[in-house]
């Protein structure tokens, strides 16, 4: 039950710092970059995000597999970190380049660059989740690393959504194509940064339950199917899965419901900027309470939090750009304390698949939890594209009525029902403060 320091729970965070450049900016940025100044359309946009998940199928649980697998003197997860920092922040920047190509050219160009760069998370991504459950054996310490993890996350967040348009304008000076390259550039930078530092700041100390020892193939597909058999990870799978449609939605079509539904274009970053503050301090509160409350309840309650603060959202008028402002900082605050605790829970299951199956890898759990969590993406940005594309959204020009429902519907109703679906699921999750084996 090892306790860790604020340095070693501030260092795992600023893995996910690093990580969040990317997250954030293909949530927040990739589509309206892809439809607005790359140059491709809505529907195609919300293929390839389609598309590219499908190929995350195959190779996330074989990176999990992976690291299971792996032995040297850092441990199975942290060389990760180091490893792969490099080649992240160049993928990263590829992605945001807009070459001189055929609007054919440039498709193909956009599906190569981004699923490398999906690939390369994955590889970095998943030994990083997977520290954080070999880093301590306590549930609570668990949630607490999370907690950082993921104040940190909302602390990239921010840099991002304060960041990314004005250094746009400030390199682009009105090239708005060479001012996204040199953005990702900088950013970039800082990413590769606090990768190396968490993989300084870390320890491994919890041997984590033991992979199959059959050959690699035939062991990783046996440990996918021993994942798959646990009751538990499946209902904290289809929940990941469902929350992150949500906010991909809603972070996604933020830009258009600012600059469209209630024509303030201005203020795109205060409330991009202000939704991430807010989760910080939702992070650093899931820190207390957890200390205090059942995980598992705190869970349930912030999923009718989702419920409430959206629904609200959804009857604000077009010209109350106020009570939007403060229903959006209140979603997005009560969203996360429900994160970290939700990535908490995916080394309890391993626990409870280890002591009621026989078997269960850490590195696979968190391979498959990923997995969902881009598969949530995926969608999420599947069905901007496509609802957009359907309800008659146009790029640069005044939307029409059915437009304007269709970007409301995204911002706020997706994560209504997602807030329902999620308190519905918390009722048959069992792994709960009082919970004996």
């Amino acid at each position: 039950m090892q306790r860790l320091s604020v340095k070693e729970k501030f260092g795992y965070g600023l893995g996910d710092t690093a990580s969040n450049i990317v997250f954030q900016v293909v949530i927040g940025f990739l589509t309206k970059y892809y439809t607005d100044v790359y140059g491709i359309g809505a529907a195609a946009v919300g293929t390839l995000f389609l598309v590219v998940r499908i190929f995350d199928a195959i190779t996330d649980p074989i990176m999990g597999g992976i690291a299971d697998r792996t032995e040297t003197k850092w441990g199975k997860y942290r060389p990760y970190l180091v490893w792969f920092a490099l080649p992240y922040g160049a993928l990263a920047v590829a992605a945001f380049t807009t070459p001189e190509l055929t609007e054919d050219g440039k498709l193909i160009y956009a599906y190569l660059t981004y699923a490398a760069l999906m690939t390369v998370y994955t590889a970095i991504n998943i030994p990083y989740s997977a520290l954080g459950g070999v880093m301590t054996a306590s549930p609570t310490e668990r949630a607490s690393v999370q907690s950082w993890r993921f104040a940190l996350a909302m602390v990239g967040g921010a840099i991002v959504t304060a960041s990314v348009m004005p250094l746009v304008n400030y390199f682009g000076q009105g090239n708005e194509q060479l001012g996204f390259q040199m953005a990702m550039v900088v950013l970039s930078i800082f990413a590769v940064i606090c990768f190396f530092l968490c993989f300084a700041f870390t320890k491994e100390r919890v041997p984590p339950p033991p992979p199959s020892n059959a050959p690699w193939v035939a062991g990783i597909w046996r440990d996918f199917k021993q994942m798959l058999r646990n009751d538990q990870w499946r209902i904290i799978a289809i929940i990941s899965l469902v929350i992150l449609i949500s906010v991909v939605m809603r972070g996604g079509t933020t830009i258009y419901y600012v600059e469209y539904y209630l024509e303030r274009e201005d203020l795109v970053t205060l409330f991009m900027t202000s939704g991430m503050v807010a989760g910080i301090f939702g992070a650093l509160a899931a820190n207390v309470l957890v200390a205090k409350f059942c995980k598992v309840q705190l869970m349930k309650a912030c999923a009718l939090g989702i419920v409430i603060s959206n629904g609200i959202l959804f009857m604000v008028p077009r010209d109350g750009m106020e009570l939007a402002l403060v229903f959006t900082i209140l979603a997005n605050f009560v969203h996360m304390i429900f994160t970290p605790l939700m990535f908490s829970t995916v080394p309890d299951t391993v626990d409870y698949g280890a002591k009621k199956l026989g078997q269960s890898s850490m590195g696979m759990a968190f391979s498959g939890h990923l997995l969902m969590i881009k598969m949530g993406i995926a969608l999420g940005g599947a069905g901007i594209g496509w609802i957009l594309a359907y309800s008659g959204y146009e790029p640069n020009v005044s939307q029409s009525e059915s437009a304007l429902n269709g970007i409301l519907f995204l911002y706020t109703i997706a994560s209504v029902i997602a807030g329902i679906i999620i308190f519905l699921l918390m009722n048959n999750y069992k792994l709960t403060r009082d919970f004996k084996d």
